[in-house]
């Protein structure tokens, strides 16, 4: 909880709001504001979101303090999946390294790397059963249309869906999808 005195005091300034301003709006002890603002004590979680509320933020933008954007690395984060084609679990992998090396200092990629990289595990358990599945069907002389077609399409999506989001985040537009297995639907936030 570092710096969140500093993010609150700039919120406050950036708000036009006096400290005593915020204490009264935040229905909390003037002295309190001070203390946290020259980061001399940690608010607790309920004053937190007393004064993100008076500040009109979301307790976690002030978790955010410290991170930069950088939509290049989002980019390429994104495309880097693409690997796959190359080396058969880089879809993991690469970006598994790519996401723990740099969440904590780039805005957006802690929710964006995790959820990739969720989509990326279902979408090699997918490809790997669809592999054996095929494997066995053309064994027992079934259908293996249906395993080619379905691997070409495993295939598609792994590749069209990580260049439309690169694209997307580029251009600053982009929302990630993510899929909720308590719900088992697909959800956009």
């Amino acid at each position: 909880m570092k710096n969140i005195g500093k993010k609150i005091k700039e919120l406050r300034i950036k708000k036009g709001l006096s400290q005593e301003e915020l204490a009264e709006n935040a229905t909390v002890n003037l002295r309190t504001i001070q203390r946290i603002e020259n980061d001399e004590n940690n608010p607790s979680g309920k004053t937190l979101r007393l004064i993100c509320k008076a500040l009109n933020v979301n307790v976690e933008s002030i978790f955010d303090y410290g991170k930069y954007d950088d939509k290049t690395y989002l980019t390429l984060f994104h495309l880097s999946v693409i690997v796959f084609v190359v080396f058969p679990i880089g879809n993991i992998i690469l970006p598994l390294i790519l996401w723990l090396t740099k969440k904590d200092k780039i805005s957006g990629l802690n929710e964006i790397g995790a959820n990739l990289i969720n989509f990326q595990v279902l979408w090699t358990i997918l490809f790997y059963a669809f592999m054996i599945f095929g494997v066995l069907g053309k064994l027992m002389h079934n259908n293996f249309k249906l395993f080619i077609y379905s691997i070409v399409i495993l295939y598609l999506i792994n590749i069209v869906f990580p260049i439309v989001f690169a694209i997307k985040t580029n251009k600053g537009v982009f929302k990630p999808l993510y899929i909720n297995f308590k719900y088992l639907r697909i959800i956009r936030y």
